[in-house]
């Protein structure tokens, strides 16, 4: 018998794994396709590789503004997949590594929630058994019924996106949240003529809405369509209709499905083994347990927070309470939602962190505010001129001065976040950032000079 059984190889079931056997725990990892999951594999590493690759041939286009001179820039597709490939496999067997030295059992497979503390293996009908088991199925594409949407080869959804050889004509990409947006400025960059069809009035909804029109103004060779309703896809042609009711089309050699992720809660069999899962996905408290006594669930699957992130931050959650359990040890660790930090690995970056004004707004929260550019900072303009764009928003309660939100729009945003989030999740106040000293000269100053206009 185990200590754990962990059903998923992502983010948050491979570190649930490093974390128990850390802690001399016998665990066996279940993971039915690649271990690394959507993230690694055909999610966040393989778009941030292609991404880099685009800045670089941005910033070659650049370079004569800052005295440096390139002839004949070009990029190739095919080679920048080989990088990203190559890339992948790096990290993925790193993680294999890491179980192999943990001493962590893994097993290639599709893992099936029997009842508590048994878990069976679909493909050999084996059944194993631990003193709890961890459910890390993550997410999928999510696929709306869209007519013409289905077994259409110009329809693709992210995963297939990643493995095109070629920068398509024209693209247009259905969904405006983080990944149709970093699609979208991927493909601008190199070339594309890209449309966005979103059907909120704004793009990314944890944005703050200051920020938002100026990403969507700083993508390249991108125009967006907000506000509007897909009807229809006929080929690579799609059919939309505004807020007033006019109607138009957008053609395209490829159409993007990116209206987000749904959980993954069919191939584990957690319906018949009494999980309580929801619209949402599996019910969840904040310790990570589900209604089974010895079942955890963890990361996508759940649905509270759907980043990789999030995951690591749950599976660590999840391992504390798990010790106490076996072990009879107190535990106090709890998962708490308000200070994750989000990014859009666009060109250029945004990202975010705590409350927007307009949430603190819809709450009935009386805050201030202070926005900056960020070209307060000496080190941006060296290294991006004047004309790129950039700012920090800060959000901050009128009554005790509590920072409540921090929002970045720019290059190094994704950089500067974790900062912000130390600063929301610490419940820090103005004149306690004010006594901390900011290194000089660094793009994060700014967050500093936005505290201090308030």
């Amino acid at each position: 018998m185990y200590d754990v059984i962990v059903i998923g190889g992502g983010p948050g079931g491979y570190l649930a794994a490093e974390r128990l056997a850390q802690r001399k725990k016998q665990v066996l990892l279940i993971e039915r396709e690649f271990l690394g999951g959507t993230c690694l594999n055909v999610g966040c590493i393989p778009t941030k590789t292609l991404l880099n690759s685009a800045k670089h041939y941005l910033h070659a286009h650049e370079a004569p503004m800052f005295g440096v001179h390139a002839d004949n820039i070009r990029f190739d597709m095919k080679e920048m997949s080989a990088w990203k490939k190559k890339t992948v496999e790096t990290l993925c067997s790193g993680v294999s590594a890491l179980m192999k030295r943990l001493k962590v059992e893994v097993i290639m497979g599709t893992g099936e929630l029997v009842s508590a503390g048994k878990v069976k293996i679909a493909e050999t009908g084996a059944v194993h058994e631990a003193k709890a088991v961890v459910i890390a199925a993550g997410s999928l594409p999510a696929m709306p019924p869209i007519p013409g949407a289905k077994d259409n080869p110009k329809v693709l959804d992210s995963t297939a996106l990643l493995d095109i050889d070629h920068v398509p004509e024209r693209l247009c990409v259905i969904g405006g949240g983080v990944i149709g947006i970093e699609f979208a400025s991927l493909f601008g960059t190199l070339g594309s003529k890209v449309s966005v069809i979103e059907m909120m009035d704004e793009i990314i909804p944890p944005m703050d809405k200051e920020l938002a029109p100026v990403l969507r103004n700083s993508l390249k060779n991108t125009e967006f369509h907000l506000g509007c309703r897909v009807e229809k896809i006929e080929g690579g042609t799609v059919f939309f209709k505004t807020k007033d009711g006019k109607s138009l089309s957008s053609q395209a050699d490829i159409v993007l499905m990116a209206a987000g992720r749904r959980c993954q809660t069919e191939n584990w069999n957690g319906k018949a083994a009494g999980v309580d899962i929801t619209a949402k996905g599996v019910a969840v408290d904040d310790r990570m347990r589900t209604n089974i006594s010895g079942v955890w669930a963890i990361g996508d699957v759940n649905g509270r927070s759907m980043l990789a992130h999030s995951a690591y931050r749950m599976a660590e959650v999840a391992v504390n309470d798990i010790c106490s359990v076996l072990d009879g040890t107190p535990n106090t660790d709890r998962m708490r939602y308000n200070a994750v930090p989000w990014v859009v690995y666009s060109i250029p970056e945004a990202s975010g962190c705590g409350i927007t004004e307009q949430e603190a707004e819809a709450k009935k929260i009386a805050v201030k505010t202070a926005t900056v550019p960020m070209l307060v900072s000496g080190r941006f303009i060296a290294e991006n001129g004047v004309k790129a764009p950039g700012s920090v928003k800060v959000i901050v309660s009128k009554d005790d001065n509590r920072i409540l939100g921090i929002h970045v729009l720019g290059p190094y945003a994704s950089e500067m976040i974790w900062g912000a989030a130390a600063l929301v999740e610490n419940e820090m106040r103005v004149e306690d950032v004010k006594q901390m000293i900011f290194p000089h000269p660094t793009v994060c100053e700014a967050i500093r000079e936005a505290i201090w206009t308030l």
